[in-house]
This record gives C-alpha cells, structure tokens and sequence, in this order.
C-alpha cells in the first residue's frame, strides 16, 4: 500500500531519483525502471537542458501534495524499489509518456518492481 508524502518534504536530486528524508530513491514506473539524463553525466548542453527539463518537470509533478510512494522492497544495491504517484498517476510512466525518460530495460527482473 502506497505511504503518503507531502511533496515538500520529498525532493528531486534530479529527473529520475527522489530524496525523502535523506534516503535517495530511484524513480521507477509499474512498467520497469525508467532513466532521465543527469546533470553531473550531460555529455553535451542539449543533454543538460533535457536534464533540467526532467528535474522541473518532476517537480510540477509533486506539486499537488497527493503524493504517495509505493515501497516494493529492495534491489540487489540495497536502493528501495518504488512507484511514486502523484494524484493517483504512476509518475514515472508519465515522465516516459512525455519524452523526460526512457524505460530502463536493462536491470535484471529482481530490481522491477512487482
């Protein structure tokens, strides 16, 4: 069962990894884990403008405070596997539904959520 947050006490490292209350948690949709570029990885100033993009568009995405994070357990680094919903909407889907993040098909079957 998804626990609440106030979106202000949650806040983005950058567009696909949250920080609540000092513990970093990679984003992930009900599909699969997702990747948003990075700042501090940008290998180019479009790939940086495409990171800012993702990380303030994350942000509006918690800005209602209907905001939950679904605990599934953990990956094989220890990192909480979750699915963060913003008024009822898989958030991850939707940063890949709009082009901020691509599915991450790459991590083994274990580190999913279920």
């Amino acid at each position: 069962m998804p626990g609440s947050a106030l979106a202000s006490d949650v806040y983005d490292v950058d567009g696909d990894t949250l920080d609540a209350s000092g513990e970093r948690i990679p984003l992930r949709s009900e599909a699969g884990p997702i990747d948003a570029p990075e700042f501090g990885r940008a290998k180019c100033p479009l790939e940086l403008l495409r990171a800012q993009a993702a990380q303030e568009r994350l942000e509006k995405l918690k800005a209602p405070n209907d905001f939950s994070i679904d605990r599934r357990g953990r990956d094989r680094y220890g990192r909480t596997v979750t699915v963060v919903y913003s008024v009822g909407e898989d958030v991850g889907a939707r940063l890949v539904r709009e082009g901020h993040a691509k599915p991450w098909s790459s991590l083994l079957a274990k580190d999913r959520p279920t």
